[in-house]
């Protein structure tokens, strides 16, 4: 570990790396008094997190042995309750049918705010690599456009971007880092230790913000991404009341959406909603990390587990309309939100035919979620703003969502939710080179800093990039044979990355390659592809890239 660098003689418990580097009016954000708070955070509850991860892992063996999940026979009681509802929503998560989602970069946060969405998810964490700049100058960023002192000039094209002063802006909801990442350039003085992610991102935002926004009339709210069981969402909730404890805020202020993004929550999406009842707003259905959760789970349990090409996976299979369906009746029986999944479609500025075909594949995707019940869905560019509106519109009318449709109908067993077997397609030949091209793609723009990176027209996340890679591990343990005849293996994977890499080198010029990080990028992902050990998250050994 590097040398920490002094810190004010009452700077709390922690202490910023030497090897940080320093920021312009980082001072404002890393005040004396934030990482005080952040130290209390730390101690109080880095040992739960730690422990939980434990858990995590138990459980991942446990499923890895059985090839079973099912609803929780001891939490029986809660999901019986008719009785518990979850906390009536602040004024400005009330009517929350198009959200925006991006990294909290300088042009981002202006231009999602003004985008005409209703919510802006402010991500620190798919959509942001977590270098030095990009969790401090974020959260500046934050901090200037609750002030609406917040604007940005691109020294490219000289192009100017600031608030617009008369417009109704997007309600800011940030996504913090998962509990599985760490923030090793904040450590304990005492020990050593890093501080979670998830903290510093949650801190820093409560701790600056909080106040600020109760006097506009909103309040700090959060998604809270990766969850696995409602153990940890208990220990945001603890996070919450104590934040809020420490700093005179009122119970209750603090409101969460959870992503459903994860097998074994959505086995209890019930008991994440009771734990966090007092500051649950709603509950969100996450494709991408959905399925990567689920090949990581079941990734050795059968061919019955084996995923075709990841786009060949839509929201109407017959497992993932179970999950969605799941989501709104629960979300509706409890009060809450039931906000729908990405489209990630990036319009293009020079083919009017690529844009006809991907708005009517959006369209045809918000008018599903709508008729299904949800409240609200996610776009990536603010040109699929009006087209998800029309589809909310369409069915919302006036009213601010649809929580009165309670859809009794729904019936999901744990069966339901497991069949992958159930689908038609199967890996292609295309499915494994498209992996293999963005997952060096989306790695080299990630160990660049960028988090949100335009690939093949579409926007792509961390999450992009999970599935990519853990389908080929997974292919190349069962023995895939693709629909051209030829079987997946270390050998063909590690033959189509570097045929790829040689198309880039030739497609950039050498010394623009050379600039880039192309080949750590290749290498990553061939190690967390094809390793025999299985990486947890590839954004683990990844962060080792930025940090070491």
């Amino acid at each position: 570990m590097s040398a920490p660098v002094p810190t004010p003689p009452h700077g709390g418990a922690l202490v910023v790396d030497e090897a940080a580097p320093a920021l312009p009016r980082q001072e404002e954000v890393l005040t004396e008094e934030a990482l005080a708070f952040l130290g209390e955070l730390h101690r109080r509850f880095t040992p739960r997190r730690d422990a939980l991860l434990v858990r995590r892992a138990e459980r991942r063996a446990e499923i890895a042995r059985t090839a079973r999940l099912d609803f929780l026979p001891e939490t029986a009681s809660i999901r019986a309750d008719d009785s518990w509802r979850v906390a009536p929503a602040p004024p400005a998560l009330e009517d929350r049918r198009v959200e925006i989602t991006g990294p909290t970069d300088r042009r981002m946060t202006v231009n999602a705010l003004n985008s005409g969405a209703r919510v802006w998810l402010a991500d620190f964490e798919d959509a942001s690599s977590p270098t030095w700049e990009n969790v401090v100058l974020g959260q500046l960023n934050l901090i200037d456009a609750h002030r609406r002192t917040i604007d940005f000039t691109d020294e490219r094209t000289g192009k100017s971007y600031a608030l617009r002063p008369d417009a109704e802006l997007a309600t800011a909801v940030v996504r913090p880092r998962g509990w599985h990442l760490d923030e090793r350039r904040l450590r304990d003085r005492e020990d050593g230790s890093p501080v979670p992610g998830a903290l510093v991102d949650f801190g820093l935002y409560f701790f600056h913000n909080a106040r600020r926004l109760l006097e506009a009339g909103r309040g700090p709210y959060f998604y809270l991404p990766k969850t696995e069981s409602h153990l940890e969402a208990r220990l945001w909730n603890d996070v919450f009341v104590f934040a809020q404890e420490r700093l005179g805020i009122p119970h209750g202020t603090v409101r969460a959406t959870v992503l459903i993004e994860t097998i074994t929550a959505a086995f209890e999406m019930e008991e994440i909603l009771y734990e966090l009842r007092e500051h649950a707003s709603g509950l969100n259905a996450g494709r991408w990390d959905y399925l990567f959760s689920l090949i990581k789970n079941f990734r050795t349990a059968g061919p019955e587990f084996v995923l075709p090409d990841r786009n060949a996976v839509t929201m109407t299979a017959p497992f993932m309309r179970a999950y969605t369906e799941l989501l709104v009746r629960t979300c509706h029986r409890r009060g809450a939100h039931a906000i729908g999944g990405m489209a990630a479609f990036i319009p293009s500025r020079r083919d009017a035919e690529v844009n006809r075909v991907a708005f009517e594949k959006v369209r045809a995707d918000k008018d599903r979620e709508a008729r299904d019940g949800f409240d609200g869905s996610w776009v990536a560019h603010p040109d699929l703003v009006p087209i998800a509106r029309e589809s909310f519109d369409a069915v919302l009318g006036d009213r601010p969502h649809q929580k009165d449709r309670l859809r009794e109908d729904v019936r999901v067993t744990a069966g339901d939710l497991l069949a992958v077997g159930s689908l038609d397609a199967r890996p292609t030949r295309a499915g494994l080179v498209n992996a293999v091209r963005v997952g060096i793609r989306y790695i080299e723009a990630w160990l660049r800093g960028q988090g949100a990176v335009a690939i093949f027209h579409l926007m792509e996340d961390a999450a992009t990039a999970e599935i990519s890679r853990s389908q080929i591990w997974q292919w190349v343990h069962a023995g895939v044979v693709l629909d051209d005849g030829a079987k997946v293996t270390a050998e063909l994977v590690r033959e189509v990355a570097a045929a790829d890499l040689k198309a880039v080198r030739a497609d950039l010029g050498a010394d623009v390659f050379a600039a880039g990080a192309w080949q750590e990028a290749h290498d990553l992902l061939l190690r967390v592809a094809l390793d025999e050990d299985y990486a947890e998250f590839l954004t683990l050994p990844a962060y080792e890239h930025l940090t070491g």
